[in-house]
């Protein structure tokens, strides 16, 4: 009886086992490969490249929709972090050199606005409001927070237009740097190395001896 009952729990502890263990060789490869061809049709593409510029180190990148980041004044991997884990990243800058020569242009005072494709879909339709009013602002003029929410309708949001510029993805290509506050002051800037970027725009467009 002893007998039995010890050849049912090596059994129930070998069943166990085998439940929980490695699955095998070929089955591993199965799967990974399901993986990776659902990776490869499924996931975003994300092409990115950086270029050299008077404010630093400057990376872009673009998805199917069009530019969907503009990044400087930081580590290469902050501008990492802000992608969706799923995206494929692709280093190609090729991809992106019609982005590059017009900011070139930019940074050269031959070009004051951009005709590029750029992607806000990761945006509320309220921040994709504003950021277009934004893009309305001419070159080497300001706007105040209270105009750009007047602008839309909305004279009393200065406040969520501020938090919207904040979520830019795109500085410079959509000038939120021309937003500034009510009593003359700056206001806030998301991008790279904060105000001090944001007035050296600012002076490079005119807008400020």
């Amino acid at each position: 009886m002893r007998t039995r009952r010890l050849i049912s729990e090596a059994d129930t502890i070998n069943r166990l086992r085998s439940a929980v263990s490695r699955p095998p060789a070929k089955a591993l490869l199965r799967s990974r490969a399901r993986v990776a061809t659902w990776f490869e049709k499924t996931a975003p593409v994300i092409q990115w490249g950086e270029m050299h510029s008077p404010l630093g180190r400057l990376f872009i990148a673009a998805g199917p929709r069009g530019l969907c980041a503009v990044d400087f004044g930081r580590p290469e991997a902050e501008f990492f972090a802000r992608f969706d884990p799923r995206a494929r990243l692709e280093n190609n800058p090729r991809a992106l050199a019609q982005a590059m020569a017009q900011l070139d242009e930019y940074f050269s005072g031959a070009r004051s606005r951009f005709d590029l494709p750029f992607d806000l879909s990761a945006l509320t339709s309220f921040q994709q409001s504003v950021l277009r009013t934004a893009r309305r602002i001419p070159p080497g003029k300001v706007w105040t927070y209270h105009r750009v929410a007047s602008a839309m309708g909305r004279s009393k949001s200065s406040r969520p237009v501020g938090q919207a510029l904040a979520r830019n993805p795109v500085p410079i290509v959509i000038p939120c740097h021309r937003v500034i506050a009510s009593d003359g002051t700056l206001g806030g800037y998301s991008g790279g190395s904060g105000l001090e970027a944001k007035r050296w725009l600012l002076r490079l467009e005119g807008a400020f001896s």
